[in-house]
């Protein structure tokens, strides 16, 4: 059993490469809702609670995963555009040719809302039976109110029927969305406009949302826009994301840290400035390796230089139709250890309990622990560093959510999209 206990809160430095491993332990959950009540040498808790329903696993039992940076809620996958990228096209060259994000927007909008929450209960499913039991999922393929609005109650309607903790995240500035291009700077400004004055007011009123996230970049949101839509959500009582320094250094990692935003997702470009002021903060670094290396780039967030400067670091599939069609965390931390550089221990912790702290739930999830949530993955190895060292193999065996056995699907589900008949 490798427990992850310890402090609950974001690990750094060197706390991120300690882990806690045992063996012939047992975990006793107990109380409604169900948690951890004890964890201890299987031999004490057996005489202890004699009357306690017993299931043996074997291999290595995990606290169940956290994948904090997911956009699961789409319509078709962009196989074209990873052809093009293939062949040597820009990321320009996709968009004038219509892919890019805003092809998920028109698919998207011409979606309906049940066949949306259809294609994404399937990926839950998946992630699920990849280890992962707390997904966060953002919008932003919608990029107006109605769309936007649709993706988060699709979050909202499977939070309420799936055996996962789903974290809804507002991604309206995840592109400035093709009606607004027209008219240039105005029809930016007018974009940010309408996101700041009538969309977020709404995605608030309405409880649809716990954070809300800007991609900051070079030739998408400039940090001054950035910093506006965000100030505006954090009026409405929404807390703070951001996409920072995913290819271009723009100061997105700073800002994060100015404004107090639980995380910065992605960095590759982060300046040293960038680094320094994670490392002075408590915002989270969640790095997305999937992403770059489907993207077929050879630059990679700096993970060393972030940890030991003292940031915190999390990993994520980044689960999206366009740049990283993963669902698995141990993929993540498979090449967290190869591209990244991390320790096997720091790779565990970056999708257990510094995952839990990047959406704010570093209190009750991510550790096998007394009074914390009894989400548990039961993976078949015999060393536990394994689960970041086997590619393209799931291991995952079985997976419990709130105590409970969760049913795995029994053959690879599809991640692609519905088409009618």
């Amino acid at each position: 059993m490798v427990t992850c206990r310890g402090p609950a809160r974001l690990r750094r430095g060197p706390e991120q490469a300690e882990v806690e491993v045992l063996r012939d332990t047992a975990v006793l959950i107990d109380g409604s809702p169900p948690r951890i009540a004890a964890v201890g040498p299987y031999a004490d808790l057996a005489r202890r609670f004699p009357r306690a329903t017993v299931e043996e696993v074997s291999g290595v039992l995990f606290p169940g995963f956290v994948d904090c940076h997911t956009h699961a809620v789409f319509g078709a996958p962009r196989i074209d555009d990873h052809e093009r990228r293939a062949l040597g096209a820009s990321y320009q060259a996709i968009a004038a040719a219509g892919g890019g994000i805003l092809q998920s927007v028109r698919d998207l909008r011409g979606r309906g809302e049940d066949e949306l929450e259809r294609l994404t209960r399937a990926r839950l499913a998946a992630l699920l039976a990849h280890g992962s039991t707390t997904v966060e999922v953002k919008s932003g393929y919608g990029l107006d109110r109605d769309n936007e609005l649709k993706q988060l109650r699709v979050i909202q309607r499977l939070a309420r029927s799936e055996r996962l903790t789903l974290v809804p995240t507002f991604l309206g500035a995840h592109e400035v969305p093709p009606e607004y291009r027209e008219g240039g700077a105005k029809g930016r400004a007018a974009y940010v406009e309408r996101l700041c004055g009538e969309i977020i007011p709404v995605v608030a009123k309405e409880g649809l949302a716990r954070f809300c996230d800007v991609f900051c970049e070079p030739g998408v949101f400039d940090p001054a826009e950035t910093r506006r839509i965000l100030l505006a959500a954090r009026g409405h009582g929404l807390l703070l994301k951001l996409h920072a320094d995913e290819l271009e250094g723009s100061g997105g990692a700073e800002l994060a840290a100015e404004l107090g935003a639980v995380s910065a997702d992605h960095l590759a470009g982060i300046s040293e400035a960038g680094i320094r002021a994670l490392a002075a903060s408590d915002t989270v670094a969640v790095l997305l390796p999937a992403t770059m290396s489907f993207l077929g780039k050879a630059r990679q967030a700096p993970a060393r230089r972030l940890l030991d400067a003292g940031a915190g670091v999390a990993l994520a599939t980044d689960f999206n139709p366009g740049s990283s069609p993963t669902v698995s965390l141990p993929f993540v931390m498979s090449l967290g250890v190869s591209q990244l550089g991390l320790r096997h221990a720091e790779a565990v912790i970056a999708v257990t309990v510094n995952a839990a702290a990047a959406l704010g739930m570093a209190s009750d999830h991510g550790q096998i622990a007394p009074g914390f949530v009894a989400d548990l993955v039961s993976c078949a190895m015999d060393d536990w560093r394994e689960v970041a060292y086997w590619v393209a193999t799931n291991r995952v065996t079985a997976v419990w959510t709130g105590g409970l056995a969760c049913p795995l699907p029994p053959a690879p589900v599809s991640l692609g999209f519905h088409v009618e008949t």
